[in-house]
């Protein structure tokens, strides 16, 4: 259509339509007369279909559809459906001019004059070829992500409606939870969490951040169907449409048990590898500071006993030096504790049937631990020997009961048990320096307060404690954990605040028959004839003790209180022991009656009982050093061998002032000793100990000089410290016994676990701080071991 043309249709109303359509390009807009044949053609046919006006025009428009359709009677159909019914709307593939073919969308009109008569068709085509194609690539892109989603099982992927209600499922959904899609779809995702969260109101908090935030990120425990809880991972995600409503949620949970398990195993073997390297490195420096300390004792106790020669006769010089030598024995026990820890203690293990020991204690625990503490014994049936140390076994339980004493404020319940049991590799990973097997399991179980979580890391540590300053030294566990570890067990604590402690010791298993072990005496209890004060408020307590002792032959005398007891004492009456109550009334404490009196009397005995469980002040300080406890309720059996013990260690007391220096005969005139010590102290108080009982004594400081004075002097016997600068005395031994195979060893130690090294060298141990007797027995054990094998002139 010219300009011209263009111009005057424009003027009119149907010229306008007609160049609206000429216009439309995205769109094939023609009409058909009655039979189907093409009477229009607008630009947009032309774009679509490829055909020029005059090429198509009078032709039908079957022409468009395919063979199939064709074939199918399609074009006829829809012309009958536009006529009978105004129109007719479908997509379906169409063909251009050059048999190419697309996706179209198909509206046909039925056109009517005013009358109401069927004049032809409007038929309007859209290409949607590439609206299709995206389609098709979105529905598989949907396919490929819903088989994707379908086939994760280690995660659970499902939707929420937007009130939280199961929509999908996929296959790990149906694995981590345990529901299948039918059992599952339509209720609600709160039923995944535990009660306590549903009644904490979390999953309403997870939809809810979500909803606000777009995402909630969340661990915790969730329930499967079967009941049982795991640890999952959970991620929500909102899902809105493109104007913002919210249509549900994207809900992600992955189980992370095994996770959290191996993090936590990861946790418990780095905490343990800590704690243990921590106790390794305090056990080498308690060990250091128990030879040092060692050392120190061995000074002083060498110069009292070398003192006690010039004090000879003097009664009160000596008994001074007797109290002190008294101190060294202390602090001797203090240094074993600290051994002990470190695990450098000299053990004399034996196999032992444990539940045996542990029946044989009870009566021993009963009364240290006071009648306020119900003590319960069970021994499993069947149960194995382990090869240990009775004594120190004893010991450690012992250390254990005291403390679950003082947790339960001397009231509750102890609880000993002993049964089989069997560390396995999972366990043993855990903790160092313990193997997989069998063993044999002692638990001791109390009701006190409980250990806090912050503490008990530092349980096992030297000299930490949560007593009072007076109460308590902090070794009894320390020494329990080195006892342990040094006979191949476990030491293990369990303990909740306000529900009680439980400890648990692991002795390895041994297959050989139980040694038998010496008991305790059983045999007529014996009385005496000396005289005892019987000091006791309580009227009834005091005439049965009168009576017990009258009846085992003792002179006795009464007192009702500590100050009526002292003027007894003033008034010149021979008494050999003062038998008194703890807790007395009055402004004179027991403790200084017995102080007292020992100042006026300095060979009496004294002998202290109670009834109460705060004993620890008998042995927190306040009493005299060698204090002597019986606990009430008490037997005639147990009053009559405590007395005589008692009386038996004073009397032995007074023996030792006058025989200190009978093993000071010198027999050892044609012996050279060369003494090696770095400790110049020590050296010196050592070397006259030597020339005392005979010997002639060369002195060397280090390996270095020891060495150097072997090769230019004939010597007999080598006496040196292990713990030598530079070359140890275990070195120096070896060296000696390559070269001198004849000489005498003998190792000088604090740490009495290096006997079976000595062993090892054919050398003898002296464990310091040793006495001129001890000093003398080891030189005579070194010569005769030698002369056995043939080696000593």
């Amino acid at each position: 259509m010219d300009t011209s043309n263009r111009f005057e249709a424009a003027k009119s109303s149907d010229g306008r339509y007609r160049l609206l359509v000429e216009a439309i390009t995205d769109y094939a807009i023609y009409m058909l007369d009655r039979e189907g044949r093409v009477t229009s053609w607008n630009p947009g046919a032309k774009r679509f279909k490829g055909y020029e006006a005059d090429e198509i025009i009078g032709q039908h428009f079957s022409t468009f559809y395919t063979d199939a359709e064709r074939s199918q009677n399609v074009p006829a159909l829809a012309l009958a459906e536009a006529e009978r019914t105004g129109r007719f709307e479908r997509e379906g593939w169409r063909v251009r001019k050059d048999s190419t073919q697309f996706w179209a969308h198909v509206i046909i009109d039925a056109i009517r004059s005013p009358e109401g008569e069927l004049v032809g068709f409007a038929k309007i085509t859209r290409d949607l070829t590439e609206r299709r194609a995206a389609e098709a690539k979105l529905r598989e892109s949907e396919a490929q992500f819903r088989l994707l989603v379908q086939s994760v099982t280690d995660y659970a992927i499902f939707m929420l409606d937007v009130k939280g209600y199961v929509a999908s499922w996929n296959a790990g959904a149906q694995h981590i939870k345990g529901y299948a899609p039918e059992e599952i779809i339509g209720r609600h995702f709160s039923e995944f969490y535990t009660e306590a969260d549903r009644a904490a109101g979390l999953p309403l908090v997870g939809l809810d951040t979500a909803t606000r935030n777009g995402r909630w990120e969340h661990e915790g425990q969730r329930v499967r169907k079967d009941g049982t809880a795991f640890w999952a991972h959970v991620v929500i995600d909102a899902i809105r449409d493109d104007s913002g409503k919210l249509l549900g949620f994207a809900k992600v949970t992955r189980d992370i048990t095994e996770r959290r398990e191996a993090e936590a195993a990861l946790h418990a073997a780095q905490a343990t590898m800590i704690r243990s390297q921590k106790l390794e490195a305090i056990g080498q420096l308690t060990g250091g500071v128990a030879h040092d300390f060692n050392n120190l004792l061995q000074v002083i106790s060498g110069n009292l006993q070398l003192l006690s020669k010039d004090i000879a006769g003097n009664a009160r010089a000596e008994m001074r030096v007797q109290s002190a030598l008294g101190g060294v024995a202390r602090g001797s026990k203090l240094a074993s504790q600290l051994l002990a820890f470190a695990r450098r203690q000299p053990l004399e293990p034996r196999v032992v049937n444990a539940g045996r020991l542990l029946r044989g204690m009870d009566e021993m625990l009963r009364r240290a631990l006071g009648g306020e503490i119900e003590v319960e014994t069970v021994v499993a049936g069947g149960l194995w020997n382990s090869l240990i140390d009775p004594d120190q076994l004893e010991n450690a339980i012992l250390n254990l009961a005291i403390n679950a004493r003082d947790a339960m404020n001397g009231e509750g319940r102890l609880t000993i048990e002993a049964s089989n049991a069997f560390l396995d590799d999972e366990y043993v990973r855990q903790h160092e320096d313990l193997s997989a097997g069998q063993y044999v399991m002692i638990a001791v179980t109390d009701t006190g307060a409980g250990i806090p979580p912050d503490i008990l890391e530092r349980v096992y540590e030297p000299f930490f404690t949560t007593k009072a300053e007076d109460k308590g030294t902090g070794l009894g566990l320390a020494m329990v954990y080195g006892f342990l570890k040094q006979s191949g067990g476990h030491v293990k604590i369990y303990s909740e605040l306000g529900a009680g402690t439980t400890v648990k010791l692991y002795f390895p298993r041994e297959a050989a028959t139980e040694d038998t072990l010496v008991g305790a005496p059983t045999g007529e209890v014996q009385g005496g004839e000396e005289t005892i004060l019987v000091v006791e408020d309580d009227d009834e307590v005091r005439e049965v003790a009168v009576s017990m002792l009258t009846e085992l032959g003792y002179r006795v005398v009464k007192a009702r209180d500590a100050a009526s007891a002292l003027v007894v004492v003033d008034s010149g009456i021979p008494i050999d022991l003062i038998f008194t109550d703890v807790m007395m009334p009055g402004t004179l404490r027991s403790p200084d009656l017995a102080r007292k009196a020992k100042e006026r009397l300095p060979n009496l005995a004294v002998l202290f009982t109670s009834g109460y469980t705060q004993n620890a002040i008998v042995h927190g300080g306040r009493l005299d050093p060698g204090v002597e406890l019986l606990a009430k309720p008490y037997t005639r059996e147990a009053l009559a061998r405590k007395i005589r013990h008692v009386l038996a260690n004073q009397a032995q007391r007074r023996v030792a002032q006058g025989s200190q220096h009978s093993a000071n005969e010198k027999n050892f005139e044609d012996a050279t000793v060369l003494l090696v010590e770095d400790d110049d102290l020590i050296r010196f108080t050592t070397a006259e100990m030597l020339s005392d009982i005979g010997c002639k004594v060369k002195e060397a400081s280090t390996a270095k000089e020891a060495l150097k004075i072997l090769d230019e002097h004939p010597v007999d016997i080598l006496l040196t410290d292990v713990g030598l600068p530079g070359i140890s005395g275990l070195e120096l031994a070896r060296e000696v016994c390559a070269r001198r195979p004849q000489l005498c060893l003998v190792l000088a130690t604090g740490d009495g676990g290096l006997r079976s090294e000595a062993e090892r060298l054919d050398a003898i141990l002296v464990v310091k701080p040793y006495t001129p007797k001890s000093l003398r027995q080891g030189l005579e054990q070194a010569i005769n071991k030698r002369r056995s094998l043939g080696r000593y002139r």
